[in-house]
């Protein structure tokens, strides 16, 4: 091959010479004619290597069952190795091309090894990419962290791959740089302990997709509660909600906890999750008349017309003595209030009926009984969701004393003194 390769570019000076041409001259243009010439010879060799790569990888993707060749289709491995063959071809040829013109020959050779260095590290890269996902269909890999072992490993290899580029550039022995680096890294780790961190942080952050500017996070260790307007190698800025802003170090996002709202906020709704504590001593079961008085409540008539007629079937079946009303089966005004406020909910037009609805009882405790509304509104605007909240337990609260229940309130004022 190397003999083929001086023929090919050794016919141009020679015929330059016989024909009486300046050396200087010939040389020169004979360097001109390779150039193309290679430029030429490389685009074949691309062209036929991504053919036969691609062409037959994507023909084994399809009848193999396996889904890892496809996974290498479609991470572009056999395009990053057809930009690679004809690369080395290049660097081979170099050193013949320009062989009297030693400096410039230095200076090709060198960055097209760098250019192989970095897509030989891209090829790896693309390979990785494809293990991980074919690991990520296998349900005994799918609570492993398989993205952060692709991280280390192509940190690892990306270090490796950056030696190797500065000890190319500078004409440095490997070993020797490796040996300087470890000598000084002790004094390199404490000087830029905190760019290291934040580097180190920032890329871990990017990968992982922690935050993004324009998201709203929370992190109530630095007081941060708002939008990321800047992120960078050392710190994160945070414009808080009341116009002040909060430097993050970028670490500590990955070092302490924080919330980001970014779910909730591409999500369908936004969740409202909130109670009103009843009096427990204003509970109490219905008799006949005031469930007739209930009926008037038009969310209610004919969800009581059927409660009442299964109670009154289930009663008689069981022969249930109804002179006390805690025998048998009945309707409290505290069920028939939560049976309100879940029908009011469903007919609530600012609410995600398609998101979870409920509104359901908590652990009574000493300030009564909390009855918590769960439902998500589709609203997601700070402005608008805190109106559409508002709204509801604002008809909620006007809602407890038509089903004589109480609010529990601590007493205070005038009332304190009369209880006392």
């Amino acid at each position: 091959m190397l003999k083929f390769t001086e023929k090919i570019f050794g016919w141009c000076f020679k015929l330059l010479m016989k024909l009486d041409f300046n050396e200087t001259l010939a040389a020169y243009l004979s360097l001109t004619v390779n150039i193309i010439i290679l430029g030429f010879i490389s685009y074949i060799i691309y062209m036929v290597s991504r053919f036969f790569l691609v062409t037959i990888m994507a023909v084994v993707a399809k009848k193999t069952k396996t889904k890892f060749d496809d996974l290498l289709v479609s991470n572009e491995t056999a395009k990053y190795i057809s930009h690679l063959i004809p690369l080395i071809y290049i660097y081979k040829s170099v050193p013949i091309i320009l062989e009297d013109f030693t400096s410039w020959e230095a200076i090709f050779s060198r960055l097209v090894a760098v250019y192989i260095v970095v897509l030989t590290l891209w090829v790896i890269n693309s390979i990785l990419k494809a293990i991980r996902d074919h690991l990520k269909t296998k349900s005994e890999y799918s609570d492993k962290p398989i993205d952060s072992y692709v991280q280390v490993i192509m940190i690892l290899l990306w270090i490796l791959g950056i030696t190797i580029i500065v000890a190319k550039i500078f004409d440095v022995d490997p070993n020797t740089l490796f040996k300087t680096i470890g000598a000084v890294s002790a004094i390199i780790i404490l000087i830029f302990r905190d760019s290291i961190l934040g580097f180190v942080a920032s890329v871990q952050v990017s990968i992982n997709d922690m935050v993004r500017i324009g998201d709203w996070i929370t992190m109530e260790k630095f007081g941060a509660d708002g939008d990321v307007i800047e992120i960078n190698l050392s710190t994160v800025k945070v414009r808080n909600f009341d116009h002040t802003t909060t430097t993050i170090p970028t670490y500590s996002l990955i070092s302490d906890s924080f919330r980001n709202w970014r779910g909730m906020i591409s999500s369908d709704g936004r969740r409202i999750k909130r109670h009103i504590s009843i009096k427990t001593s204003s509970i109490k079961f219905l008799n006949e008349e005031e469930l007739e008085e209930y009926k008037k409540i038009h969310l209610l008539k004919n969800y009581i017309e059927k409660k009442v007629k299964d109670i009154n079937a289930h009663n008689k079946t069981h022969s249930i003595d109804k002179s006390l009303a805690i025998n048998g089966r009945n309707l409290t005004n505290l069920g028939l209030f939560r049976k309100y406020l879940t029908a009011y909910l469903e007919n609530y037009p600012g609410l995600n009926k398609d998101m979870l609805l409920m509104v359901r009882h908590l652990q009574p405790t000493d300030k009564g009984i909390p009855i918590e509304i769960y439902a998500f509104s589709k609203d997601k605007r700070w402005l608008n969701y805190e109106y559409i909240m508002s709204d509801i337990f604002d008809h909620v609260i006007a809602s407890v004393s038509y089903f004589d229940l109480e609010v529990f309130e601590l007493p205070s004022g005038k009332n304190a003194v009369s209880e006392a």
